[in-house]
């Protein structure tokens, strides 16, 4: 399968889903549905947690 510029392998574009961000509450597009039980990060409040986990 060829590798796409929108991240897919041959398959159709993600679902994106609309959530509130746990640190800094903006809006933003999540490529999963929120279930709720989990906080949801948007992508900036993301990558400072996950550097800082190391």
């Amino acid at each position: 399968m060829a590798f796409r510029q929108d991240g897919g392998f041959g398959m159709r574009p993600r679902e994106m889903h609309k959530a509130t961000c746990a640190d800094c509450n903006k809006e933003c597009d999540v490529p999963f549905k929120p279930s709720g039980d989990r906080p949801v990060y948007c992508k900036e409040c993301f990558s400072k947690r996950k550097g800082n986990s190391r």
